[in-house]
Order: C-alpha cells, then structure tokens, then sequence
C-alpha cells in the first residue's frame, strides 16, 4: 500500500510494535544539551549504566551560556554555569562528542546538527528540547523528548513511542513579496490553533514549500510544535541533496549517488492517505505578528487584535497592555530580538541585514542580533553582516539560546515590548512581565529602524 514520509520512517525504525503497548522505537541520532541532561546521566550512574552508543550522541552548549563575556564575565546565573560544567564532565567520562564553548562548531542544537550533516533524510533524531522538530525539515522525524526518556535513550538508543496520525498541510502558489516561511507556520498556526496539530506529525508540502531553501523549511518544521504537532517534516528534494552534499563526506562517489538516491525514497507516495488535510493559498498570506500569548494569537499586518469577548483574549490583552480592535500596525516596541532556534541562520540574517544597510535604529530601542551558531557568526562576519548589525547600533552576540528563553542574563524587562524571531510568546518567557510579538526577520529588521511594528512590504 502507498505510504506517507511518516510511516515509512516509522516502520523502518521499528524494534518490536505489540497491540495495546508503545512502539520500540531506534534512534539514529540523539542531540543533547546542558539544561535536560544533568539527571540522565545523574539516573544512569544511579543505576549502574553506561550510555549504549556514545556515537550516536553529540553535545552542544546552547540554553544556558550568556552571548557576551562568557569567557571573562561573571556568570549572572550559577546555576547555569553549573549545568555547562556538568554537561563538560559527562561527556568526557562518557566519551561523547561535545562542541564546548571552545569549539569552532559551538551553537543552538538545531543549528548544528544540520551544519554538521548530522542530520538526514530518514533518520529518527531526539533531543531533551521541543523544537528538535526543526530537523524534519529534511525528511526525518525528529521530536523533543522528556529528561526520563534522554536517559531512556542514553542507556538503549531506543525509545518508547506511539504511532501518531498524519495530516498533510499543502501551501499552494506563490509567496507575495515581504512574506517569508515564519509568516507561513504563523499563519498556519493561527487556522488550526495550538492544539490543532496534537496527536499529528505534519508533512508541509505544496509549490510554495517545494521553492523554500533549507533555511526557510526549518524555520517552519521547527514551530510544529506551537501548533501541539509531535513532529512536523518535509520530504527531500533536490534542495536538501544540494544542502547536504556539500556537509556530508562520502567514502566513494559510488556511495555518493547510493545514499542521495535513499534520501530522495523517503517521500510520500502517490495515493497515500493521510488522516487529515488542510490547504492554504500562499498568495493569501501576509507578513504575520503575533499579538497575545501564544503562537496562535497572530495577525496580518493590516489586521487588528480581535474582538471577540473571550477569557483568553481579555487575558491576553491585559497581559500584552493591548486593546480589542487596535490595529497591530504602529504598536511601539522597545526591544528587538533576532536570534533563537528558528531564525538565526545565515538566511535570516543576510535578510535583516540587507533591510538594515545603511540605516539607523530607532532612538531607546536595544536590538540584540545572535547567530545561532560559531558558524553563521564567521560567515555573518566574513560577508560584512556583523558590520551592517553594529554600525546600525545594534548589539552583535555570541552565539546561543539568548533572549529566546530568559535563563542566560539576556531578558527583556517587565512591561517593555520586544519585536522577536524566536518562536514562543508566552508570559513571561523572554522575562518576567516581558511583552512579546514574534514576527520574521525582515519585520523585526523594519522595527528595529521604526520603533514601532511597521509593513516590511513598504521596504521591498
């Protein structure tokens, strides 16, 4: 019977599948960090366990490190420091690779794993963090795990799981101009709201997606989550072969065309069925921001904050320090992020950048712009990037989780307004009583300029 990218993957990966108990799931590949691994391997050195494959894991520090005088500064949070220094020890005692602040190839997780060519069509991929969904993009499946299951996984490479159903999200035609892939999960998030996607793994597929680069098609994968997806993917195409043929190292050129011609199998075939579809018009999209509390709380450009009288909504809005019927469209802001897992790859900021040249930030803004990986950070500062950034007045830092989540000393403060590219606008998630408006790169570069959430269409 035809089959979907999923259920190929699933069943290929497959140790043992009894009715009525979770599936025995292998592991190609599992990606840790400091934050969720301390009390694994506390749980495994309990028990008297080693890790079973230790090449199968790799290490990076990302969460916790500060993005500025990591090196010569004081930590602002022990604990943090602490977690690092941890995660240093086992993967030394355990013989795991670790990309340590030292480390030319030392970034966010999901950064790094496809920088590295660790990540690759039909492999299954975990890490103790949500947004491990980013590495779907190429065809695996990919999904956050719980710090019981990392230790899970450490001590077996494999994992207890069960299936999930498949919807299939189809973005037709063209992207209009200033419209970019977070404008597209934000948009899709908004139509099926955050719980729209729990017990799915979505396929994103359509003209629209098939001329994204892999840049793009990870920004999107990774917000699967915001939507309550367990995983969300895309099937390889010539785009990922191109991407990932000039990061991954072939013993002949034999062996070369072998694995491209197996990467490009894990697709959906012709008359799979999926258990849910939903279609979207690309050419109906607008550049898309975030008003309330959760990724599903957004709105085009040109629209106001909703009216609808509901607990939630009155909530947020007192929250946010907004009000039904407001147009989003000259809300001032006070901060500005561009980092995080879903938009600090060389894409993201050759497209802030390009906005920014020769241009000035807005009077009392502070913009912090964070490459997600020591990698971006040398090519960013190789191509002139760091220098557009800098001479704007921006804050250019090293690379890492930063004002994404407020465990690192980067926090936005209680009552301010921060244009972000990160992917969750929870309260109090960039700090306490911080306000957030996710939105692309190229609308948090308009911002920057403005000081106020201005239409990146007028600047194209």
């Amino acid at each position: 019977m035809p089959k979907t990218t999923y259920e190929k993957i699933w069943e290929a990966h497959t140790v043992r599948e009894s009715a009525g108990e979770p599936t025995i799931l292998y592991i190609d590949l599992h990606m840790i960090h400091e934050v969720t691994s301390p009390q694994a391997f506390t749980g495994l050195k309990t028990r008297g366990i080693g890790v079973r494959r230790p090449e199968n894991t790799v290490a990076t520090m990302d969460h916790s490190v500060p993005s500025i005088g990591r090196k010569t500064l004081p930590w602002l949070n022990e604990l943090a420091h602490k977690q690092v220094q941890m995660l240093e020890k086992h993967c030394k005692e355990y013989g795991i690779t670790l990309y340590d602040l030292d480390s030319l190839h030392q970034g966010i997780v999901h950064i790094i794993g496809p920088e590295l060519g660790l990540t690759q069509p039909g492999r299954t991929i975990v890490c103790g963090d949500s947004h491990t969904s980013t590495h779907g993009a190429f065809g695996a499946l990919a999904f956050g795990i719980g710090t019981s299951e990392v230790e899970h996984v450490l001590a077996t490479q494999c994992l207890l799981q069960n299936r999930t159903k498949t919807m299939a999200v189809t973005i037709t035609g063209t992207l209009p101009k200033g419209v970019y892939s977070k404008d597209i999960i934000l948009k899709i998030i908004n139509k099926i709201g955050v719980g729209g996607g729990t017990g799915y793994t979505l396929e994103y597929r359509g003209s629209a997606i098939e001329k994204l680069s892999m840049e793009a098609r990870m920004t999107i994968c990774n917000m699967s989550i915001e939507a309550g997806a367990r995983a969300g993917l895309i099937a390889p195409d010539q785009t990922t072969v191109d991407y990932l043929a000039k990061r991954v190292k072939f013993p002949s050129d034999a062996e070369k065309e072998k694995t491209i011609a197996k990467w490009l199998s894990w697709r959906t075939d012709e008359g799979a069925a999926f258990d849910k579809e939903i279609t979207i018009a690309g050419e109906e999209i607008e550049p898309m921001v975030t008003w309330g509390t959760n990724p599903a709380m957004s709105v085009p450009i040109s629209g106001t904050i909703p009216t609808e009288d509901t607990e939630e909504n009155k909530n947020a809005c007192a929250y946010m320090g907004l009000t039904a019927g407001q147009k989003i469209l000259g809300q001032k802001i006070d901060y500005v992020f561009i980092g995080s897992c879903t938009n600090s790859r060389i894409e993201d900021l050759r497209i802030a950048a390009k906005i920014m040249k020769g241009k000035k930030i807005a009077k009392d803004i502070i913009a912090y712009v964070v490459p997600g990986s020591q990698e971006v950070k040398a090519m960013a500062e190789k191509e002139g990037l760091r220098d557009v950034f800098t001479t704007a007045g921006c804050e250019w830092r090293e690379p890492g989780g930063s004002m994404c989540i407020a465990m690192n000393g980067d926090i936005v403060p209680a009552g301010k307004y921060c244009a972000s590219t990160s992917n969750r606008n929870f309260m109090g998630r960039q700090g306490k009583g911080a306000r957030t408006f996710l939105m692309s790169p190229a609308m948090a570069a308009v911002a920057t300029i403005e000081g106020h959430i201005s239409d990146v269409r007028e600047y194209i």
